[in-house]
């Protein structure tokens, strides 16, 4: 009912959150098992995940997925938490470098996980995917050298989203064909935006990321299912360019400005666009008291859920620097 437009029994709820703060999260609860929890917090929305090749070690303490992106893995008291680093075609001078790196196929995947994930979860919505056409690509690249492409090289642009692009494409309609067409929202990813405004002009924005957005949005919808978007940062510029490609949902909603508080967003796309997440990971969940944390979570509810069209959760995964009593505190008082 949410995602019509709908006023529900109550606002739904999604649970993301690093494994580090699951880790910090289940010791506080005292509970190793993640579907009690999620149960207990009343969590509507289940992440489906398929079994793909693991990363592995290129470098003392440097891993690599088979995308190329690379990373090392910082302790915290938690467990420790992914950091990016440039990618492997970061040192790229060639556009040959760019076609001889082994890219990944869906191929390398297993989707039975996926047919057994949605049985067992037959009566919540599900969610799946980790496709980025724009982003991600620029973390292969490395991003200083994805913006300078974008003005001296496009075509190194335009064909590292295009081999994102084509993945994805595949990769979901596989999944759907895996749990009978039961996925109700495939994720999709391109971080836009900065704390002051978007990362790169509209034009821009048009000639390299709305085109395998588009493909991506028409594929979702053919599919049957429903595109929740994800842009972190201060993108309000950019949304009206993102409904009319068709995206469904908005995530996480950022807190950063005026142009990003739930009232304006409710103003100027409510009953057109939903959203989804909103609770504030830089300042408000580390640092305030659970009762603070409760009133910001029944605001967001009540401004941008009134009349259905909003999913209760974090602006972005929680992060493990977040006390267990405030992530407890978004959903306990939750209208």
């Amino acid at each position: 009912m949410a995602l019509q437009h709908q006023r529900p029994d109550r606002t739904p709820r999604d649970f993301w959150a690093e494994e580090a703060a699951w880790t910090r999260l289940q010791s506080h609860l005292g509970c190793p098992d993640r579907e009690l929890i999620l149960q207990r917090l009343g969590i509507d929305i289940r992440h489906l995940r398929a079994e793909e090749p693991p990363p592995r070690e290129v470098a003392p303490g440097v891993f690599q997925n088979p995308w190329g992106e690379r990373f090392i893995q910082q302790p915290t008291p938690w467990g420790p938490a992914r950091e990016d680093l440039p990618g492997a075609l970061s040192q790229a001078c060639r556009f040959e470098e760019l076609e001889a790196f082994p890219w990944p196929s869906p191929d390398q995947v297993d989707y039975e996980p996926l047919r057994r994930q949605a049985q067992a979860h037959a009566g919540r919505a599900l969610l799946y995917g980790f496709a980025d056409v724009w982003q991600r690509p620029a973390l292969v690249r490395g991003w200083e050298g994805m913006f300078v492409d974008m003005v001296e090289r496009p075509a190194w642009v335009h064909y590292l989203c295009g081999r994102f692009t084509e993945y994805y494409l595949e990769d979901y309609t596989r999944a759907a064909e895996a749990t009978g067409g039961r996925i109700d929202l495939f994720l999709l990813i391109s971080d836009l935006g900065s704390q002051r405004g978007p990362l790169i002009s509209r034009a821009m924005f048009h000639e390299f990321v709305a085109p395998p957005l588009k493909a991506m949005i028409d594929r979702i919808h053919q599919l049957g299912a429903r595109v929740l978007y994800h842009s972190c940062g201060a993108i309000f510029p950019l949304i009206p360019d993102l409904l009319a490609l068709g995206v469904d949902v908005l995530d996480p909603i950022q807190p950063v400005g005026p142009g990003m508080a739930p009232e304006n967003l409710q103003q100027h796309f409510g009953g057109r666009l939903g959203f989804h997440g909103g609770i504030d990971m830089q300042h408000l969940l580390p640092g305030a008291s659970p009762a603070v944390v409760q009133a910001e979570a029944r605001r967001y509810c009540e401004v941008l859920g009134h009349a259905g069209g909003y999913i209760l959760g974090p602006a972005h995964l929680f992060q493990p620097d977040v006390p267990p009593d405030n992530i407890l505190a978004v959903y306990e008082l939750a209208p």
